[in-house]
């Protein structure tokens, strides 16, 4: 079974009654926008468009999805002969997976008859939604942690196939590695992890459970030393590995004092090269507080994997063009602008981008401007040259580097660049 049944009930309701009227073959633009940035955001992050990419080959309904539409009453039989043949045809532009985006930002453009295009709106939206909201969280806690690798282990705090969608979203926002497996064969990520509290409590001894694991892992392994007394627990570590052991973990407690005490033994009994991990429901500020503590790598969960208090990007699918006519909602607080429209990010000569704008035509483009948008399907085939995992990844790294300073900032304010509609 492939992803057709994504689709929402209304969009088929919209479906038949436009197949039934005839307008369903007009030629349509959807556009793909957030009306306003999470509180506290200065930016957001486009992911998960690699993801909407690959589901849009598997976009089709079968015998088995027929059949469950018919016998749901979803569907009547001129919409399912014509959703069994359904291929999506057309043109799909965007912004780049990685690329930063602001509020009215057109991060992706869907043109094609409104029958194939309305089918893609629950489709694009729980992708990009979901991707987008992790990887710009992902992203704020890349920059609080500066220069030092952060682990993505939050699969136990989310839905299971939302947790391979949240390492992959991490990773791209410049996460190092995952303790997802899945994520780790399906979209190539570095895997990594420890113990648990688990297998320690399991052994009579702390010493017992160190030792196991250093005949079954090696001296490059990290120890959990917070089960009992992490005093105790570090000078245990060091006496079965040795001062060459990889790593230790601490998981509870003021990990800032904790890091402190930790170092200075490690020094002490001289494992200086031994690294200290911390986790323990670390988010972004948690995380920046940790900023002058001897903490080596960061391991985060919870907070990750559910957006660090904004699961949803906000981002909805409008129609703005019906053959060639601008077409705009007017409704309060939930207002659209009419046309296709393309969007450019201007810099200055240092590279700070300044601002962007959003135009209906093709603006003019200035010595130190980029264009935001790239084909990514054309004729309903995915394009050579859209962007791998690997080069998104890339993409978001230098993008945030073009960000002002008071940008950067996990504090609540306006847009790190305004956005200019033309």
């Amino acid at each position: 079974m492939g992803t057709a049944l994504l689709t929402d009930h209304y969009e088929l309701t919209m479906l038949a009654s436009a197949l039934r009227d005839g307008s369903a073959h007009r030629e349509c633009v959807f556009e793909v926008f957030a009306r306003r940035l999470p509180k506290e955001r200065r930016f957001g992050v486009v992911g998960g468009t690699g993801r909407l990419l690959d589901a849009l080959v598997d976009f089709r309904f079968d015998a088995d999805d027929l059949e469950f539409l018919r016998s749901a009453g979803a569907v009547d039989d001129q919409t399912a002969e014509w959703l069994a043949s359904y291929r999506f045809s057309g043109d799909i532009d965007g912004y780049a997976e990685g690329e930063l985006y602001f509020p009215g930002s057109p991060i992706l453009t869907v043109r094609g008859t409104f029958a194939e295009a309305v089918l893609l709106e629950t489709l694009a939206l729980s992708i990009l939604n979901h991707d987008s909201a992790i990887a710009t969280a992902a992203a704020r806690m890349v920059i609080a942690a500066s220069d030092r690798p952060l682990i993505e282990m939050g699969s136990r705090r989310t839905h299971e196939e939302a947790a391979v969608a949240s390492a992959r979203a991490s990773y791209l926002a410049g996460f190092t590695a995952t303790s997802n497996l899945e994520a780790g064969r399906r979209y190539g990520i570095p895997t990594t992890g420890t113990s648990a509290h688990a297998f320690t409590l399991l052994h009579d001894t702390e010493k017992a459970a160190f030792t196991g694991q250093l005949a079954a892992l090696g001296v490059g392994t990290t120890m959990l030393v917070d089960t009992y007394d992490i005093t105790a627990g570090i000078r245990t570590a060091i006496e079965v590995a040795g001062p060459q052991l990889g790593a230790v973990r601490i998981d509870s407690g003021d990990l800032g004092v904790l890091a402190v005490q930790a170092r200075q033994q490690l020094d002490s009994l001289g494992a200086t090269s031994t690294r200290i991990v911390v986790s323990g429901d670390l988010d972004e500020y948690s995380i920046a507080a940790l900023a002058v503590a001897p903490v080596d790598a960061y391991g985060a969960g919870t907070s990750v994997v559910t957006g660090s208090g904004a699961p949803t990007a906000g981002m909805v699918y409008k129609l703005v063009e019906v053959e060639g006519r601008p077409v705009a909602k007017r409704s309060e607080n939930k207002a659209s602008r009419g046309g296709r429209k393309t969007a450019v990010r201007r810099h200055r000569s240092t590279g700070t981008a300044v601002e962007e704008v959003v135009s209906l035509g093709s603006p003019e483009l200035g010595e130190h401007d980029r264009p935001l948008q790239i084909p990514l399907v054309r004729a309903g085939v995915r394009t050579a040259d859209a962007p791998t995992l690997t080069a998104s990844r890339d993409h978001l790294e230098k993008a945030l580097v073009t960000l002002p300073w008071e940008g950067l900032s996990l504090s609540a304010g306006d847009p790190a660049i305004p956005v200019i509609f033309s």
